[in-house]
């Protein structure tokens, strides 16, 4: 499978944790962080491709990005579809 990883859209959630931002990519389950926002998010760009081009090279980019709910089609990856992005309360 020829593939050329570009363009996706993914969801990126920023939190505070003590001093640093620690950004965190859900769907493919990827973490960085940063002394700040945009360094976080930053951060995390790099590490998911990091992570992206290590997959193609050890052959598990089709399944990992399959198991994470991209389709692929045309030689191109597509995101899955972001219905609801919301909070829920729950009593404990």
């Amino acid at each position: 499978m020829k593939t050329i990883v570009q363009n996706l859209t993914l969801t990126v959630q920023v939190f505070k944790e003590g001093k640093n931002f620690v950004s965190y990519n859900p769907e493919l389950k990827v973490a960085s962080c940063g002394k700040n926002i945009e360094e976080a998010k930053n951060n995390l760009r790099e590490a998911i491709s990091g992570f992206l081009k290590s997959a193609k090279k050890m052959n598990t980019l089709g399944e990992i990005m399959e198991e994470a709910g991209f389709s692929y089609k045309k030689h191109q990856w597509f995101s899955p579809e972001l219905l609801v992005m919301d909070r829920l309360s729950l009593a404990i």
